[in-house]
């Protein structure tokens, strides 16, 4: 074994040379390996990453959710809409339970419901959950552009309102309000579906949803029976009307805000149609709209519309508020329309000093007493009316109809500088009183404040009445005659309050009359006579 020893040493150093080359080049593949094999697994869990690729062409990552999770996936969120709560209420009053208006006759029970929330604090939701692709079950096209839903969906209280322009066909009979694309528009790739109760409290039983649904073609579109040159204004009259506050603040006050932006030229088209309730309040839907009402129910006829609102929105209970849509109405507005509607010729009360400050010993404000047949009835009315008299003031009794059209008493109402009852539907004829007028109301005993001050207290102040509330005391109730004191609803309301509304209607609205405490009281009437003294 002889041979050169440095040649041995040259190869060996060749050989060495080469593998760690080429150990280097394999290491640096396994190293690039790695690093792309971690980025994957990091773009795939990481919640935040992003994942690019060219404009139009979406490339699906692989999943790590199980099938069984990935079919849990896939089924519709299930959305429990739960009942606000009320002030003092555990639930709401079944329909059967609804209270009447102070002039009808008297039912077993004359019941106000407390009010569920309305549009307050209630945030907007694109479409609710409930629009569909379109009748056809064609999916929507992914790259077709974002356009504003025809309805607002406003959450799970505040109602529903759809206003469209464009071609619209009303199927009454079938409930279906169709939106049909412009033959110029080639067409709507994305149609929507909405169902819609077309009345102020999202829940009410007793009114039937409407379809408005967008049609995919106009070629689609069923051929028009009937063409109307003014937009369709689509509201139920159903409800808990026959109740006069629930007439002007589920139907009256909203269908206002939707409808006095046409100036009469609107069709009202109505589901649940009420011909004592067209008939009661006709001079106030005349202004409302020049044409002939439409009873939806009955109406077999395909009509075209150039634009619908379908659907009212309360605002808050019998008011409204300036800052939510339709925006910049009020109840000055609301009022000086009613005195304009029906001729009322005061604005304001009378004037009760002179150029010069002094009292005019000549003029006597008018004071209406409201009188009520049923529960909480003033018993004693008659010395009520003689101590009104000694403070200064000229004192009628009113009794408003219930089946006749409302502006008869209006005009009673509007001769009036203060108006007196006990809580009650009654009470709803504050809205025509002159601006500036005393309203006072007298609140059950029984912790009804918050209830008397909702329904009547914070509208009276939005009209710009000046509000006094009069809260009855125990000994002014006839419950301590009837069920005597140890009766929890006499010496412990709140108790009543937890039993739920039902409890509370029974006895503080339902079983209860009022005598009023005329040495409590008499300071309030020379409140309401100072009051009427100093906004001249």
């Amino acid at each position: 074994m002889g041979g050169d020893p440095g040649k041995l040493i040259k190869s060996v150093k060749g050989a060495a040379q080469k593998y760690l080359g080429v150990g280097f080049l394999l290491g640096f593949f396994l190293v690039l390996l790695t690093y792309f094999t971690v980025s994957e697994q990091f773009a795939i869990s990481a919640p935040n990453a992003i994942r690019r690729s060219s404009p139009g062409h979406a490339h699906p990552s692989p999943s790590l959710i199980t099938p069984a999770e990935e079919k849990k996936r896939q089924q519709p969120p299930v959305t429990e809409e739960k009942p606000p709560k009320a002030e003092f209420a555990a639930e709401e009053k079944p329909p059967k339970a609804e209270h009447h208006a102070a002039e009808e006759k008297p039912p077993a029970v004359d019941v106000e419901e407390p009010h569920t929330k309305t549009e307050e604090d209630q945030k907007p939701v694109a479409d609710g959950g409930r629009s569909s692709i379109g009748g056809d079950g064609a999916t929507r096209e992914e790259g077709a552009p974002a356009k504003k839903p025809a309805c607002d969906i406003q959450g799970p209280w505040a109602s529903d309102v759809c206003d469209v322009t464009g071609d619209v066909r009303i199927r009454g009979s079938a409930g279906t309000i169709l939106i049909a694309p412009s033959i110029e528009s080639g067409g709507n790739p994305n149609p929507q579906e909405w169902l819609i109760r077309p009345y102020s409290r999202k829940h009410q039983a007793g009114i039937k949803e409407v379809t408005v649904r967008e049609m995919a073609s106009a070629a689609d579109a069923p051929a028009c029976d009937v063409r109307s040159p003014v937009p369709a204004m689509v509201f139920a009259m159903g409800g808990l009307t026959g109740n006069y506050w629930h007439d002007f603040s589920d139907v009256l006050i909203p269908l206002y805000l939707q409808a006095v932006r046409f100036k009469g030229e609107v069709q009202l088209v109505v589901e649940n149609f009420q011909p004592w309730y067209a008939g009661k309040y006709r001079t106030i839907l005349k202004r409302l709209s020049r044409y002939d009402i439409v009873d939806m129910d009955k109406d077999d006829k395909v009509r075209c519309f150039p634009g619908a609102v379908v659907g009212i929105r309360m605002h808050k209970e019998f008011s409204i508020d300036p800052a939510r849509e339709p925006l910049g109405h009020s109840m000055p507005e609301f009022t000086r329309f009613l005195r304009e509607t029906f001729s009322l010729p005061r604005d304001a009360p009378a004037k009760l000093t002179g150029a010069d400050g002094e009292d005019n010993e000549k003029v006597r404000p008018r004071m209406m007493i409201i009188s009520r047949r049923h529960p909480r009835k003033l018993m004693n009315v008659d010395a009520v009316v003689a101590l009104a008299e000694r403070v200064g003031f000229e004192v009628v009794i009113g009794d408003p109809p219930f089946n006749v059209d409302v502006g008869e008493f209006a005009k009673e109402v509007n001769a009036v500088d203060a108006l007196v009852g006990v809580h009650g539907a009654g009470l709803t004829n504050s809205v025509f009183l002159p601006t500036g007028a005393v309203f006072i109301q007298v609140v059950p005993y029984g912790k009804m404040e918050h209830i008397g001050e909702v329904d009547f207290g914070v509208p009276a102040v939005d009209m710009g009445l000046r509000y006094i509330a009069y809260s009855a005391g125990v000994e002014e109730s006839t419950l301590v005659e009837t069920l005597g004191r140890d009766h929890p609803a006499v010496r412990d309301p709140e108790s009543i309050h937890r039993s739920g509304w039902g409890k509370v209607a029974e006895y503080y609205l339902g079983r209860q009359d009022i005598r009023v405490d005329l040495e409590r009281f008499e300071p309030v009437l020379r409140k309401a006579m100072q009051m009427l003294r100093e906004q001249q």
